[in-house]
């Protein structure tokens, strides 16, 4: 399906020509017909040959541009009309305003009521008006919707004006704007708007915002049939499961998963407008939705605008900001929709030379760029920069839902060996940094992102083990080095003679270095005061095979040449790592 928005003054003859092109009455308001205008949104398809084309029809009256821009905000295309008889007038300034600060680029220009004037200047006014936009140079078709002539040949550029049409992303996100909501009896809430991207499926779960609630698609209508799912483009009825048709309006949105960064403080382009000549205040068009917002200028062409509620905004969107007492109309395209604040003296200024650093596509439109996204935030949920609508890096650092930017992860790395070096110097006895120290340390949102740090080579040395973190093995004071030492050089000539409590006392060795080496692994604490070199439970399993079992710990002791002071919490640990067994007789046995 392809869809296109109506433009143009009121009364141009509009409405007429949706009815002779679809033999449907877009009107829906009894007011609308009786005055000949329309008020309200207007919907009307017919198809061409094997194409679907859905119409928008807009008012034109200027009472009526926030209607206007509601149905035009999330059409790709526009059918741009001007009466023969009438010419360019000011309504049609204004929504060729709106069109062009849209970004529109796919239009058709209709003269109409040629049956009532030569069409040619009006075709001329309208060229050079349009000449100057986004609207250009469009293909112009002269039509009567009284007579219907000239309708074929506009049904021919109809069908080329589809034929160049973008092609939808339909595997993206999905967030569609309301532009109407109502009740069916037997069936509950309804509401329509314009699907330009995705796809939507019966039994789908979705987001309604503003009211941050879950709902369920129970159906899906699109020109008048049932569907089981609808794929973008199209105009979509959607029947809802789980909300009061009071608690939804035309503004509101539909978003599935990534559909959207809800937001009411962004940052922004402003393609063709000083944002100091701007006034503070002035409402801000995006989808169906207006909201009110505060200007802030940054730079000459950058803008930090403060929303009266939050949006479900993207990288890259392109937003209308509306001057209602001036009828002025400004484009402007979403550049951040998280930014930092701005606190310090000269943040305005530094914010508006990254803002103007940000590329444009050759359309002048902005693209949303991950890897950009996540050098200048250096750390951001993947599931929000999704949201913000760019893709996650492929090759970055990632732990429990966040990513790391790669350049933001070596520097962390790097402060983290230097950390440890410092912790190292100042508790030389001690088994190490904490992750929750280490973490607080390095400003890390979870302790999970220690894990990328760890993997870099810089952090190669970096040992994690009981909740700790420590590099290499323990550095000793000298003393202590020393003492341990000439401990190792004891246990070598007799491995399980533990030195007593006063031969430990003068070596040096007092309990907290003890502990320490414990937990360095250079030592095995059997319990309080007795220790044998690390592997020493090892060795004695090696001894202990040797003897028929089971074995009494008699047998154990003698083998190892020891006493029961040793051999008795020797077994123990023994026991209790699985390695051996104690039955029930007293004896013990090797599993």
């Amino acid at each position: 399906m392809h869809v296109i928005a109506t433009a143009g003054h009121v009364d141009h003859g509009k409405t007429t020509l949706l009815r002779q092109l679809t033999g449907m009455e877009p009107d829906r308001w009894e007011q609308e017909r009786d005055r000949g205008m329309t008020i309200d949104l207007g919907f009307a398809w017919t198809t061409l040959g094997t194409r679907t084309l859905a119409f928008i029809d807009v008012p034109g009256h200027e009472r009526f541009v926030p209607n206007m821009l509601a149905g035009a905000g999330t059409a790709p295309a526009a059918l741009f009309v001007v009466a023969a008889d009438e010419g360019w007038q000011p309504q049609s300034d204004e929504h060729l305003a709106a069109l062009h600060a849209l970004g529109v680029r796919h239009a058709l220009l209709a003269i109409t009521r040629t049956d009532l004037a030569d069409p040619t200047d009006a075709e001329t006014r309208a060229l050079q008006n349009l000449a100057a936009t986004t609207l250009a140079d469009p293909p112009v078709v002269q039509v009567s919707g009284r007579t219907g002539a000239g309708l074929p040949a506009l049904r021919t550029a109809l069908a080329e004006l589809t034929d160049s049409l973008p092609t939808p992303d339909t595997t993206g996100p999905v967030r569609l704007w309301i532009d109407r909501a109502f009740t069916i009896r037997g069936a509950g809430t309804v509401v329509t708007g314009t699907l330009t991207a995705g796809t939507l499926r019966t039994g789908d779960r979705l987001r309604l915002h503003p009211a941050d609630q879950d709902v369920v698609v129970r159906g899906l209508h699109t020109l008048g049939e049932p569907r089981t799912h609808v794929t973008a483009t199209a105009r979509v009825a959607v029947n809802l499961r789980g909300i009061p048709h009071r608690q939804v309006r035309r503004g509101h949105a539909l978003l599935t998963e990534h559909g959207g960064h809800r937001s009411d403080l962004v940052d922004v382009r402003l393609p063709e407008t000083t944002a100091a000549d701007l006034p503070r205040h002035l409402v801000l068009h995006l989808g169906s939705a207006a909201v009110p917002v505060r200007i802030r200028p940054l730079g000459t062409r950058t803008a930090r605008l403060s929303l009266a509620a939050p949006l479900p905004v993207r990288i890259g969107d392109r937003v209308l900001l509306r001057d209602p007492g001036g009828h002025h109309i400004h484009g402007a395209d979403l550049l951040d929709v998280r930014p930092r604040p701005l606190h310090r003296r000269g943040a305005a200024r530094d914010r508006a030379r990254e803002l103007d650093s940000i590329p444009t596509r050759p359309d002048g439109t902005t693209a949303p760029d991950g890897a950009a996204e996540l050098r200048r935030r250096k750390l951001i949920r993947h599931h929000e920069l999704r949201a913000m609508g760019a893709e996650p890096p492929a090759d970055a650092p990632t732990a429990a839902g966040w990513l790391l930017d790669p350049a933001h992860r070596d520097t962390l790395a790097a402060h983290l060996v230097h950390l440890l070096h410092e912790h190292r110097h100042q508790h030389p006895l001690d088994a190490g940094m904490s992750l929750e120290a280490a973490r607080r340390a390095l400003d890390l949102p979870d302790p999970a992102l220690l894990e990328p740090l760890l993997r870099t080579p810089t952090a190669r040395d970096v040992h994690r083990a009981d909740g700790r973190l420590r590099l290499g093995t323990a550095p000793w004071p000298p003393e202590v080095a020393a003492a341990l030492h000439a401990l190792h050089d004891t246990l070598r000539a007799d491995p399980f003679t533990a030195p007593t409590a006063d031969e430990l006392h003068d070596l040096g060795l007092g309990p907290a270095a003890l502990a320490a080496a414990a937990r360095a692994g250079e030592l095995l604490r059997l319990a309080p005061g007795i220790v044998l070199a690390a592997g020493a439970d090892q060795h004695a399993c090696d001894v202990l095979a040797t003897l028929p079992q089971p074995f009494t710990p008699a047998d154990a002791r003698r083998a190892l040449r020891t006493t029961r002071r040793v051999a008795l919490p020797l077994l123990e640990l023994l026991a209790r790592d699985g390695r051996t067994e104690r039955l029930p007789d007293g004896t013990h046995r090797l599993r």
